[in-house]
């Protein structure tokens, strides 16, 4: 057996696991339970996207993979900041309501 054959086998079986990886990531983030899981596991699934890609760079000697993993690195960075700064949004919305309803609910309180 010769090395480069190992180093194929070592590639083929990082790909499976990183793919096994990826999928239960894809779990998390359908079924959650709270939002914050569910950013985490996007963040995640693009991390491990771009470390497939990295992988298939190497086995499949193409230097041109590594710009691709390089510009889906910014895109994934870009879109969890976007995801939080939605749930942000979100979340302070629903702070005001529920401060407001307080608010109304000792007021009808103190006049009755």
């Amino acid at each position: 057996m010769s090395v480069e054959m190992a180093y194929q086998a070592l590639g083929l079986f990082s790909l499976l696991v990183l793919s096994a990886l990826l999928f239960a990531c894809l779990v998390r983030s359908i079924r959650g339970p709270k939002v914050v899981d569910r950013i985490v596991s996007v963040n995640m699934i693009g991390t491990l996207t771009i470390i497939l890609i990295g992988v298939l760079a190497v086995m499949m000697r193409e230097g041109y993979l590594a710009d691709v993993a390089l510009i889906y690195a910014m895109i994934s960075f870009l879109a969890v900041v976007v995801l939080c700064k939605v749930y942000m949004g979100v979340y302070l919305q629903r702070q005001k309501e529920e401060t407001d309803g307080k608010e109304a609910k000792k007021e009808e309180q103190t006049n009755a």
